[in-house]
């Protein structure tokens, strides 16, 4: 018998050896408390790209009013926003993992739903780049705080799906700010400007930005309800110089999944930018018809897609230790085809509808990205870890995708009719890269996952 009892213990003691996780119990809150939680950030992730986004449908009427270029609009959704955004996420993204993340987030929600106001109100090009700049500064908060309680919420195997949900966040934000700014579009077609208390007079494009930033505020609040979760795994915070030594331990898997990760955004957030446009000037549609058509197919497709690719995730990563990463890397090969055919073909109907796979597809890495992180890396990691991919991700995807269709529309075709063809070959070029850096990390990804179990292993 005490061979037995020998035998079944050294057996349990390999097992704990390879899944360290299950050596420690771990309470989780509850499931429909965990649930709760998801739900009020994404009303958080909803409301940060509605204020985001909302400039996509502006186009027209912003460059006419500030007298500016296709160029230094793209300026204004891009790199203005993403430059403060990513690089106040490195020491947000620190504080993180030994903070208390409601209040990041709450101090987040509150500063860009101000900056997003402030917009309203900006009287000058460069006034308006520099509000832009402050609503990154707030956003920069939410996704790596919003990641890491998610983390220590769910089980490992449920994560994909939580952090696909919490990323359904940015397609109804996105959907929203088009069918709100179809409206005010329409609108401004039989109302001229409006003169506020204390601001005096606005374009209808101010108004807008006003409109969707103030009720941030009160989202805010909702957030400072929320109970910081216990954090588990690895429970010392580990020097910033261990931090990026493990990350240059790992430095394959996490090459690969961030510009796989990232050419995808930039594919996303390029033809997302530049769609309206695109409609109005080859197909001859107006913009309140387009905003509010292609504002259903990102809320709607875009949400399904992004928790089809979190359900796809985890299933995968039931299967195979490296499935989050082969998930990332099919992506750009099952949206190549539809995102490359919708600004070619004649039929303006036809174009619309391929719109709906490519954008369906095309969300798969949304919840996929970040919940490899989380799978990658120990808990006292994770937040800065995030912020890193998160500032490579949106450097590159936000940063440069409207601009860089809108680089090949003014300096290369040098034809803004030609627009549609920026919207083609860009997005082929970034869906390709996307997929060859997904499919070169395959490998390296499983010896970060054995890293990270015999790091939580000798630091419990």
């Amino acid at each position: 018998m005490a061979e037995v009892d020998t035998a079944a213990e050294m057996a349990e003691a390999e097992a704990a050896a390879r899944e360290p996780h299950a050596a420690v119990k771990f309470e989780y809150p509850s499931q429909i408390y965990a649930w709760y939680v998801v739900a009020v950030l994404v009303l958080a992730y909803t409301f940060s790209f509605i204020d985001r986004q909302i400039l996509s449908l502006l186009v027209g009427p912003m460059k006419r009013d500030l007298q500016i270029s296709d160029f230094e609009m793209s300026l204004l959704q891009g790199f203005a926003f993403a430059i403060f955004y990513t690089l106040m996420g490195l020491p947000i993204g620190r504080m993180v993992d030994s903070y208390n993340r409601v209040r990041i987030i709450t101090i987040g929600v509150a500063v860009w739903s101000l900056m997003t106001a402030l917009c309203g109100i900006s009287r000058s090009y460069m006034e308006l780049f520099l509000y832009r700049m402050g609503v990154g500064v707030g956003e920069a908060a939410l996704s790596p705080a919003a990641y890491s309680m998610l983390s220590d919420s769910f089980r490992p195997e449920r994560i994909g799906v939580a952090i696909g949900v919490y990323g359904t966040g940015v397609y109804i934000g996105a959907g929203l700010a088009l069918v709100i700014g179809a409206q005010v579009v329409e609108l401004a077609s039989v109302a001229g400007t409006t003169t506020l208390p204390l601001v005096g007079e606005v374009f209808p494009w101010q108004l807008v930005f006003i409109a969707v930033g103030l009720p941030g505020l009160l989202v805010a609040l909702w957030v400072l309800t929320l109970r910081e979760p216990k954090r588990h795994g690895a429970t010392q915070m580990p020097p910033l110089a261990d931090v990026f030594a493990y990350m240059k331990a790992n430095k394959t898997t996490l090459i690969c999944h961030n510009l796989c990760y990232a050419f995808s955004a930039m594919m996303g957030y390029g033809v997302a930018a530049w769609i309206p446009e695109f409609m109005i000037r080859t197909h001859g549609w107006s913009a309140s018809e387009i905003g509010s058509i292609y504002g259903w197919i990102i809320a709607i497709f875009g949400t399904l897609g992004v928790v089809a690719g979190g359900y796809l995730g985890d299933f995968l990563a039931k299967r195979r230790r490296n499935g989050r990463m082969l998930m990332l890397a099919l992506t750009g090969i099952l949206t190549l085809p539809f995102a490359v055919a919708a600004p070619l073909v004649g039929n303006a109907n036809l174009a619309v509808l391929l719109l709906i796979p490519a954008t369906f597809f095309a969300t798969f890495t949304t919840g996929g990205g970040p919940s490899a992180i989380q799978e990658l890396m120990p808990n006292k990691m994770r937040g800065m870890v995030s912020a890193i991919m998160l500032f490579v991700v949106n450097i590159i995807g936000l940063g440069l995708g409207p601009s860089a269709i809108a680089f090949m529309t003014d300096f290369i075709l040098q034809d803004e009719s030609q627009l549609r063809y920026s919207i083609a070959v860009v997005p082929a070029v970034l869906l390709a890269l996307s997929s060859i850096f997904g499919f070169a990390g395959m490998k390296a990804y499983l010896r970060s996952r054995d890293n990270r179990d015999q790091y939580e292993l000798e630091n419990q």
